[in-house]
């Protein structure tokens, strides 16, 4: 056997332990980090909007003051991660959010609920950029389309299984005297506070300490992250400080803004929107149904994503990847809006949320081409921070939206319109040439 042929084989081996090992149960974390984030548009609709007297553009505003804190704590999260170690961080804050989400349950007020939505949004705040980091750090540029793709699934996936699990335990009405959906909240956030436990046991924080990886695997891996970030520093790789000052990490954050707006929109209102579907085309569901029907656009939305990732990872991550899923996000939103039939709405949302899912870890590909260390941290934080900025805008904007016209037309214009925007941006990216990965270190430079 050839030496390359030798070392093609470690290589396999390494990635394909790392995408067994640790992907699935950060995936994991991440599809009950996203139901209990999202876990308020399965209430909403279900008897909390109608037991808390909340009108839509309440809704919205508990939906979005979530990421008050959030945004808040995202930075500073993402630089403790990178100094304590992902391990330990990773499991305080899933615990953490476990707890408050728990809380839930025996919300009795408006008030209250504005008050625990800050405070999950507290607590959660870093995981998602975390988790970027996390699986970035463990395989070189070339598998991070892939393991990424691998680990975005579990959000529209979270969708899939979590709409029905959600209609089954909003079911139980009555359970320990309480009302529905707020025994969902309970079978939702306990699944947080246990993973959270196991995470401490689970995840190792680099290669070094990884016991089920082999001499070879292990030794070809910090090789090559070794040789990437080597490259990376012989660029004169930017500070902190730079990075959060650079107008190339802006221009991504605004990127990320269009897709992360038409997520929390559809994330949030969708339930509501199915449940209108009994006045707007005599329609009527169970809450199974809804929930089932919820998830059908998600389900589409995965595989397509899995299909898409895998190109971009045969042909290299390109402009196109990220830029045509935008467009067409863009144009099929309000087009939704148009249908005649409940199953033509759902198929126009599907290629709606197809569009959204296939281009965001495409997309978080890019800031870890030109950075390592702290300044990764920071600059995903940074992203992830001013992008999630949509998410409160998102929710509160949709109900306000609503509430001022009597119908969700606008609202969903508005969604298209951020991203057609983020479609334009990351075309106008790539024309300036900050799309190529020393850009940055040249700037900071000069």
């Amino acid at each position: 056997m050839s030496i390359q042929a030798s070392s093609s084989a470690v290589e396999t081996s390494a990635i394909r332990k790392i995408s067994l090992r640790l992907v699935p149960f950060v995936a994991l974390m991440f599809f009950i980090n996203f139901l209990d984030r999202t876990a308020i548009s399965f209430a909403g609709p279900n008897g909390m909007n109608q037991d808390l007297g909340i009108t839509a553009a309440q809704f919205g505003l508990a939906s979005g003051v979530f990421f008050i804190g959030y945004i808040l704590l995202e930075v500073p999260s993402n630089l403790a991660l990178h100094r304590f170690g992902a391990r330990k961080w990773l499991a305080r804050i899933m615990i953490s959010w476990g707890i408050v989400s728990l809380l839930f349950a025996w919300v009795s007020s408006l008030p209250g609920l504005y008050t625990l939505r800050v405070l999950l949004g507290i607590a959660e705040a870093g995981f998602f950029p975390g988790a970027i980091l996390y699986l970035s750090m463990w395989v070189p540029a070339r598998h991070r389309s892939k393991v990424l793709s691998l680990f975005y699934l579990a959000q529209p996936l979270t969708v899939v299984f979590g709409a029905p699990l959600a209609a089954a335990l909003i079911e139980q009405h009555g359970l320990f005297g309480m009302e529905g959906w707020r025994i969902m909240y309970l079978g939702v956030s306990i699944p947080a506070i246990l993973i959270g436990a196991v995470t401490l046991f689970w995840l190792v924080d680099s290669p070094r300490d990884a016991k089920w990886l082999d001499k070879e695997e292990k030794r070809w891996l910090i090789s090559e992250l070794e040789k990437e970030n080597k490259r990376k520093s012989d660029v004169n790789h930017p500070s902190v400080r730079t990075v959060m000052t650079n107008g190339r990490v802006w221009m991504l954050c605004l990127i990320y803004f269009g897709f992360i707006y038409g997520l929390y929109a559809l994330a949030f209102f969708l339930p509501t929107i199915i449940s209108g579907f009994q006045q707007q085309f005599g329609t009527t569901f169970n809450v199974m149904q809804k929930g089932v029907i919820t998830g059908v656009p998600y389900l589409i939305a995965a595989v397509v994503m899995f299909f898409w990732s895998k190109d971009a990872s045969r042909r290299g991550c390109k402009t196109w990847h990220i830029a045509l899923p935008a467009l067409a996000g863009g144009i099929s939103v309000p087009l939704a809006l148009y249908m005649n039939t409940p199953m033509a709405t759902i198929l126009v949302i599907s290629i709606t949320a197809s569009a959204i899912f296939a281009a965001l870890p495409n997309f978080w590909t890019l800031p870890t081409q030109f950075l390592t260390g702290a300044s990764a941290a920071a600059a995903i934080a940074l992203i992830n921070t001013l992008g999630n900025i949509a998410g409160f805008s998102a929710g509160y904007l949709t109900g306000m939206l609503h509430d001022a016209t009597n119908s969700y037309t606008l609202p969903m214009m508005v969604v298209g319109g951020f991203m057609l925007l983020s479609a334009l941006l990351m075309l106008l990216l790539n024309a300036s040439g900050k799309s190529k990965p020393a850009q940055l270190a040249q700037e900071h430079s000069q």
